[in-house]
């Protein structure tokens, strides 16, 4: 039996999930599970990853599958984007892989601004202004500790750096590229003209490769500690691209919400749009597999009420949780999702408490109620953020995927259906490691194309599907559809 090695590592944990055909329909088997989390050592210090006890993980969690019984045909790493690392002359990294919610890049985009304006930066790249972006950190480093950009000689995102550990290939896998804001839309190379209009050193950048490449073998070294060697293949490494990959639908393009820590809500697309009414919509065209765009707006997402359980010592389950926030439905305080007050407070349920407090509203006191104003604030935004989808693009979606963790999140996905208008298909809740597994088995003549890779999904994991009605709670029971 072939099967493949999915390695799946996102803000909060990471999972080694093994993808196999049995009898047309395509099986998950989580063989190994580890922690991650940003590390801050002191207030003066950087929000960083550690890489090293993630790479560690990712050894274990290899061995793992042989200790089970599984030899992957491949395998590949996706995580979240933005986020990078640089290697000296000598291959090693230089310094802390520095997290998206560190503070450094506060007013970055000014001066990233002084060089190229921010309307030409999005007509050159079609991608939404987020503090975080690598554009912007790379200009947080050139000002404030040039001398490692002096030693850098080679870039890679946090996939393409794991990746580099196995093989000792330099590579840039397109998907994740596309979030630094430095990809041309047009040649889904490296855009070189804003590379030297901010005085990035050329050098560093490698070449873009495209999902579905054959990266090369596991090193001697590694296959030896993990007890087999396969190749590495590299999926769509950032996750939403990975996600939407998995999206269990027969349509050309439809719209959906990779809902997780965040949630990334819009459609798939052949050309970027770069309009100044997408931008100032704050609109985004993330590179895809097979160089489609996925066309979507950041939203806030699940991160927010991740942050609340954790407050609350992770007493409740997150099912547990949204049974008491529809129980106080009728609470009416709502909050601004993407409010910059929510990005990275110190504390969440304070920050939601303030909001309310701060707007004249009436302040939630108990989980609760602090996750019905959460839940229904979402829900708010994903019916704008509809509206917004059909104007821009000019098509009507009747449909609406909801795929990730998010999907297991039934009173979200009702409130969802009732301010979209939409009937809400939700599933599968593993879309990240599936897709990452899918563009490992289309390399391997498994699935024909996307499309016969989609019906397979559609019919071999249970959906759930919500219809839109004001107020009522009405949702079709597992493998229904």
């Amino acid at each position: 039996m072939k099967c493949f090695l999915a390695i799946d590592i996102g803000a909060s944990s990471g999972r080694h999930i093994i993808g196999f055909l049995r009898d047309g329909k395509l099986r998950l088997q989580e063989v190994y599970r580890f922690e991650n989390g940003m590390k801050h050592e002191n207030k003066d210090a950087f929000l960083y990853w550690d890489v090293d006890k993630l790479f560690e993980e990712i050894i274990n969690g290899m061995a793992a599958c042989k200790e089970a019984g599984f030899q992957p045909e491949s395998m590949g790493i996706d995580t979240w984007g933005v986020d990078f690392i640089l290697l000296n002359k000598k291959g090693e990294r230089i310094g802390e892989a520095v997290a998206y919610r560190d503070t450094r890049t506060d007013k970055m985009d000014q001066l990233v601004y002084q060089r190229i304006s921010e309307v030409e930066l999005y007509q050159r790249t079609g991608i939404q202004k987020q503090k975080f972006n690598t554009i912007y950190q790379l200009m947080a480093l050139k000002e404030k500790q040039p001398e490692v950009l002096e030693q850098a000689e080679s870039f890679l995102m946090i996939p393409d750096y794991f990746h580099y550990m196995l093989t000792g290939e330099l590579a840039n896998e397109y998907t994740n590229a596309t979030t630094t804001q430095l990809i041309n839309p047009i040649t889904k190379e490296w855009n070189w003209e804003i590379i030297r209009k901010l005085e990035y050193p050329e050098r560093i950048f490698q070449s873009i490769r495209k999902p579905g490449t054959v990266l090369g073998m596991l090193k001697t070294k590694i296959a030896e500690k993990v007890g087999f060697t396969c190749r590495v293949v590299l999926p769509a490494t950032h996750d939403t691209g990975s996600a939407v990959l998995a999206l269990p639908c027969q349509e050309e393009r439809a719209m959906y919400i990779s809902s997780g820590t965040w949630s990334l809500m819009g459609c798939e697309r052949k050309e970027a749009m770069c309009s100044e009414q997408s931008r100032k919509l704050n609109f985004t065209s993330e590179g895809g597999y097979e160089y489609r765009y996925r066309f979507l707006k950041n939203i806030m997402g699940l991160w927010m009420i991740q942050s609340i359980r954790h407050e609350y010592q992770d007493c409740y389950s997150f099912a547990q949780i949204c049974s008491m926030a529809e129980d106080k439905k009728t609470f009416p305080s709502r909050v601004n999702v993407d409010a910059a007050e929510f990005l990275a407070p110190k504390n969440m349920t304070e920050a939601v408490k303030e909001y309310c407090r701060r707007t004249g509203q009436q302040v939630p006191h108990d989980l609760g109620e602090l996750a019905a104003v959460v839940y229904q604030s979402l829900a708010v935004c994903y019916g704008k953020t509809a509206e917004e989808i059909e104007e821009l693009t000019g098509e009507r979606f009747e449909t609406l995927y909801v795929i990730g963790g998010g999907a297991n999140a039934d009173y979200l996905n009702q409130l969802t259906a009732d301010h979209t208008g939409k009937t809400v298909i939700a599933g599968p809740a593993e879309a990240t490691a599936l897709g990452n597994i899918v563009a490992q088995m289309l390399e391997n003549r498994i699935f024909v194309d996307i499309q016969e890779a989609r019906k397979t999904i559609a019919k071999s994991f249970a959906l759930k599907k919500f219809y839109s009605k004001k107020g009522v709670h009405s949702y079709d029971d597992p493998g229904k559809i």
